[in-house]
């Protein structure tokens, strides 16, 4: 007998001696579809993927990304125009190559401030990236004293350097240089987002060491530029500037004393000066004269040495003794861009740091070989005009006294020891005390003034 497959079977129960029907087993119940008492469990609900988890990361690889193509563009174009102006003389990318340095700068800074906030950033990769402009800018400034005339060709090594290891660091990143967008992968960077550990030891790295050891360095080129460009008549000490007065001799008697001066300084350093001169002495006054009102602002110090707490040249500087000759230029010998120029800068000076001074001196655009005219103008100029007085006074007059400012005093004293005069005696003054406060220097001033009005 067949039995239908859809029907329960019988079988036989021998407690009963009949059959009984066979219960279908019983299917595993939908848990999902119990309360969760009966199920025994609490189901886990469906979770929101994290946004953030996802878009930090994704973020500082952008940024990372522009920092390094901006570096590197920075470079090749550095690299071009340096070549085109070492070899050819050629300025084209002027524009264009300010304006990549001045976001590769930015994107440098920003990234370096991260690298200290987040772990994420791999340091080995981009501290070298956000280091390299203010390494190479402090490592170009003893080109700068002592090698000024080659400085183009060193530009050029180093714009060759930045291209190498921008693009080493490329390499490393992506093993080969693929340039496809991100330049840094998510993959490639940390999994820590904060780190309380790596920012102090972030903020104890740069305020101890880097930025203790950048001033040190920066005081010692200072002290090395001052003495070099200066030949010694001004040095740069812990105590402050001083100036080196040397006086030259003749064998037929005659002598002459170059008297370095700052167009700002101590009261005192003016008042010692204006004592020390010879009675039977003939005094080459410098001060540049405008008689046909030239320049629209006045050549003034007067704000600077306010700020400073320090006494201008022109109020304090009174000799007393000998005869006094002016022994300078009138503007109108200069160049017009000389005047133009001189015109923004006194600007400057005559009524502070503010937008409408500072702008269009940053937007003055220099025409070729304005450097060399300008140093012509303020320096070799004067010079030729002072060494004719010189000559000049040295028939009517014994004792020569040159109290010019200190970038006249290396040529003066070439000159004069070309023409017979050696040097017999030296003395130093200080001109600017850096352990002086700025409140003693104005109660100084202050007292002068009240002398004068009494």
């Amino acid at each position: 007998m067949q039995t239908d497959p859809q029907k329960p079977s019988f079988e036989t129960s021998p407690r009963s001696g009949g059959v009984s029907p066979s219960l279908p087993a019983a299917e595993p119940p939908v848990v999902g579809a119990l309360p969760p008492v009966i199920a025994g469990f609490s189901p886990s609900l469906p979770t929101k993927p994290d946004r953030t988890s996802t878009a930090v990361p994704r973020i500082f690889a952008v940024l990372l990304s522009l920092c390094l193509g901006l570096f590197i563009a920075d470079a090749a174009v550095s690299a071009v125009d340096d070549s085109l102006i070492l070899f050819f003389g050629i300025r084209v990318l002027s524009l264009i190559r300010g304006t990549l340095f001045l976001f590769a700068i930015l994107m440098a800074m920003l990234t370096y401030g991260l690298m200290g906030l987040s772990p994420m950033i791999p340091k080995r990769l981009f501290l070298p990236v956000t280091l390299f402009y203010p390494v190479t800018g402090l490592v170009l400034i003893p080109f700068c004293i002592y090698f000024y005339p080659r400085i183009q060709l060193v530009a050029w090594v180093i714009s060759l350097s930045q291209v190498i290891f921008g693009l080493s660091i490329l390499y490393l990143l992506h093993g080969g240089f693929r340039f496809r967008w991100p330049l840094v992968a998510e993959r490639q960077l940390g999994a820590r987002r904060f780190s309380w550990l790596n920012l102090s030891a972030f903020l104890l790295v740069n305020i101890v060491v880097l930025v203790p050891a950048a001033i040190i360095y920066l005081v010692v080129c200072a002290a090395l530029a001052v003495d070099h460009f200066s030949e010694g008549f001004l040095t740069l000490r812990p105590a402050g500037l001083t100036v080196q007065v040397r006086k030259y001799v003749r064998d037929d008697g005659r002598t002459i004393q170059l008297f370095p001066m700052s167009h700002i300084g101590e009261p005192d350093f003016y008042r010692k000066l204006s004592h020390s001169f010879p009675t039977n002495s003939t005094t080459l006054m410098e001060g540049v004269t405008d008689s046909r009102n030239l320049l629209t602002n006045k050549i003034t110090y007067r704000r600077m040495a306010t700020s400073l707490g320090l006494a201008e040249q022109q109020r304090e500087f009174r000799p007393r003794h000998g005869k006094l000759v002016w022994a300078d230029v009138d503007v109108e010998q200069f160049d017009t861009n000389t005047i133009g120029f001189l015109n923004l800068i006194m600007r400057v000076h005559s009524k502070g740091v503010n937008a409408d001074t500072v702008l269009p001196l940053v937007q003055y655009s220099p025409p070729p070989h304005f450097e060399e005219q300008l140093f012509d103008d303020l320096l070799r100029k004067r010079n030729r005009r002072l060494l004719e007085q010189i000559h000049s006074q040295l028939s009517q007059s014994e004792n020569i006294v040159v109290p010019w400012g200190v970038a006249h005093m290396p040529e003066i004293a070439e000159e004069i020891q070309k023409s017979g005069f050696r040097l017999k005696e030296t003395r130093d003054y200080v001109v600017i005390r850096f352990r002086s406060g700025g409140d003693k220097s104005r109660s100084a001033e202050k007292q002068s003034d009240d002398v004068k009005a009494k």
